[in-house]
């Protein structure tokens, strides 16, 4: 005999209240899309598992023109928590984070072209009796799949209003705002039967979390049925521990039932399956069966053994290509406008201090950074081309094989690709990996992937390095290519040193879904592009202004006397002793104490040493005119009179980037995910100890050859 779960009674919204709805759903099933379409917030949209890392918060709109809270949670599978990021998600459902309200109501987004799969996680939700819609999004997908969905019936059989929708082009959402808006919003009649080996422990532990635990009775049963399901649910970072009557009867049936060979959480999860088999066969008509798709027959190609690793490498190319060549124009405008802003304060300003640090702190600092912004909004565009479209997915699973080799999955290169634009978004979407070992492992190698920061560095040094057009495109493109590799080589390389000593473990096997391909959402990639250049100029404008003032200031006093030269002034100011100070840690890798201000600024972000090498410089420049970073550079000497930036040391200088951390937010981020100091200050200290001992072996080797 089973026992029937009902859901019957929840409190009615007063109308006076404004509701909070929380936005739940599978990955990659347009949930984020949706939640833009409601709120018009810039929220990032990716056509891969695992975008949404954190809760959003926005405001949509009633028909009545009354606001709306609206809250876009984490994907999710299931509300059993197999990663951080469903146990966010999962949280927040059952009202266990202190810093979010327990939402009125829920609206769940489901793929339509994969009704059955997504399904269990609403027939979850709907066990806590709370007001439900369910947005079943994608519906322009059905027809090419196949299939045609009678929404009717479905809406009968969960009970809940069922709002047929399109995301992408904002199809159904005004009835879904209307649904949105009522007050009255009936509860589901859902009821399935829960198997009866597991009935009789359900109610004592419903009874149990009533009691001791004072939780309302829909959501006991609700925590119980996931405490079954996995029973270190109730356990997590936040949440109250179970009270000893609670585990006790945990135990009690758990032993019982190992003594009679019953295995508990399959029985559940395979009877909630069965009950949403049948809605599915009810619901889910199909239409003969369909031929190969056209995301089959490109996936024939873009995931095979030897062409996908072909395609990814010509995506690549093509990126670079473009980085240096669409950017370049708009590049020397800006700097040229730069050039003509500092010359023109230099002219309507007397020679003074404040002059001075206008022009060689704010606006040779600033500018020094802001000239790469076309370079960065093209790599921002390329990784938004790749996530809208689908293809993210399937460079993970192509390089799910090369993972395995040491130690990790495809879903770990997700966050590393992330890494490629900024290792922080990398290193909170690890949160969708489920082992824990996998997922710190992930976090410990994600800050090797060259980010967008550093970007400016390797551009600086390929323009002091090959100055001129005497070297050929290909071969500027080769080196930064040669960077990016060496960066993913050396973060596979300690991966698979991590998962062989301090992180072992086997590698997990990938179950990954590749959504179909779709046309890119071109105004989602321009929005984040805009959000990207809002944010480095953001930072330009305070981070990279404060510092650039602030190393002035140290670059120029305390000031020497009377008939000091540029240099002189320099070396005894206070960065000019801090470089001194670090030099001979430095000077075996070819850098002096002028690239030693560099490094030290640049803790606090990467693309800082570009700034700071424009302050350091101009403060070297005689006359009166502004003198391109770059030329200031190569005419760098040390005191010997050999030149400063040469070849070697240009090339030395882009493998110390590669490797070392020199970036504060990422290790702040590392604290935050870890909960530890532990392993941020590990990680600080092996890049930066890699960085030393692989650039001294270069620097070294290189002058051993006559280089």
């Amino acid at each position: 005999m089973s026992l029937p779960v009902h859901i019957t009674a929840a409190p009615a919204l007063s109308p006076s209240r404004l509701p909070t709805y929380a936005v739940v759903g599978n990955p990659n099933c347009g949930k984020s899309t949706l939640f833009n379409a409601l709120t018009g917030l810039k929220q990032k949209v990716g056509n891969y598992p695992g975008v949404t890392v954190e809760k959003r918060v926005g405001t949509t709109f009633s028909q009545h023109g009354q606001p709306i809270t609206v809250i876009d949670l984490p994907g999710a599978y299931s509300l059993a928590a197999r990663s951080p990021d469903e146990a966010v998600t999962r949280d927040v459902l059952l009202g266990r984070r202190a810093d979010t309200r327990q939402p009125d109501r829920i609206l769940c987004v489901v793929d339509a072209t994969n009704l059955e799969r997504n399904l269990y996680l609403v027939h979850q939700i709907l066990d806590l009796g709370r007001p439900v819609i369910v947005a079943l999004n994608m519906m322009d997908l059905t027809a090419p799949a196949g299939l045609d969905i009678r929404v009717a019936r479905l809406e009968h059989e969960l009970g809940v209003p069922v709002i047929p929708c399109e995301a992408v082009n904002g199809r159904g959402l005004v009835e879904l705002r209307v649904a949105m808006s009522r007050h009255d919003l009936p509860l589901s009649r859902h009821a399935w039967d829960v198997p009866a080996p597991i009935s009789s422990a359900v109610a004592e532990l419903q009874a149990s979390l009533t009691q001791d635990d004072g939780k309302a009775p829909l959501i006991a049963r609700a925590e119980a049925l996931l405490l079954l399901t996995d029973q270190d649910s109730l356990r997590v970072a936040g949440s109250t521990p179970l009270s000893a009557r609670t585990a006790e009867i945990l135990r009690h049936w758990k032993t019982r039932w190992e003594g009679q060979g019953t295995d508990w959480s399959a029985t559940l999860v395979n009877s909630r399956y069965e009950a949403i088999a049948r809605i599915a066969a009810d619901v889910v008509l199909h239409a003969g069966v369909p031929g190969p798709t056209a995301s089959d027959k490109i996936d024939a190609v873009v995931t095979h053994a030897v062409w996908g690793w072909l395609v990814l490498g010509a995506v690549l190319t093509v990126l670079f290509l473009s980085i240096f060549t669409l950017a370049e124009y708009p590049m020397n405008w800006i700097d040229a406008h730069m050039a003509a802003l500092a010359d023109g304060v230099k002219g309507a300003m007397p020679t003074g201090d404040l002059r001075d640090l206008i022009t060689n702190g704010a606006i040779a600092g600033v500018g020094g950074v802001v000239v790469f912004l076309p370079q960065i909004l093209i790599l921002f565009f390329f990784i938004g081309l790749l996530e809208s479209t689908g293809y993210m997915a399937r460079a993970a699973f192509i390089m799910d094989r090369l993972m395995s080799r040491v130690g990790l999955n495809g879903k770990s290169f997700i966050p590393l690709l992330s890494s490629y634009a900024c290792a922080i978004p990398g290193i909170m979407a690890t949160r969708t990996i489920e082992e824990p070992k996998d997922r710190l492992v992930t976090i410990l190698v994600a800050p090797l992937m060259s980010c967008s920061a550093r970007l400016p560095v390797y551009l600086l040094m390929i323009a002091a390095l090959m100055p001129g057009d005497r070297v050929p495109l290909a071969t500027k493109v080769g080196i930064m290519v040669f960077m990016y590799f060496l960066g993913t080589f050396g973060a596979f390389g300690f991966a698979w040193l991590f998962k062989r000593t301090l992180l072992k473990g086997s590698p997990p096997l990938m179950i990954m879904e590749l959504p179909p391909y779709r046309m890119p959402g071109l105004k989602d990639v321009a929005l984040h592009m805009l959000e990207r250049a809002w944010l480095f100029l953001r930072r330009a404008g305070t981070i990279i202004l404060g510092i650039s003032i602030v190393l002035w200031f140290l670059a120029s006093y305390p000031q020497a006397r009377a008939g000091a030269t540029p240099t002189q002034q320099l070396a005894q100011s206070f960065a000019g002793r801090a470089g001194h100070a670090l030099e001979p840690v430095i000077k075996p890798l070819g850098f002096d104490w002028q690239i030693g201000i560099g490094l030290i600024t640049s803790f606090a972000a990467r693309e800082v040493f570009v700034s700071t090498m424009g302050v350091v410089f101009n403060a070297e420049s005689i006359n009166e005119d502004t003198t391109p970073l770059r030329q200031a550079m190569l005419a760098a000497k040390w005191p010997d009179g050999r030149a400063l930036f040469t070849p070697l040391v240009c090339l030395t200088l882009m493998i110390f980037y590669v490797f070392a951390m020199q970036c504060i937010s990422t290790i702040a981020v590392v604290r935050r995910e870890t909960n530890s100091w532990r392993w941020p200050l590990f990680q600080t200290a092996y890049m930066t100890g890699t960085a030393w001992v692989v650039c001294f072996i270069v620097y070294q080797s290189g002058r051993a050859l006559g280089f």
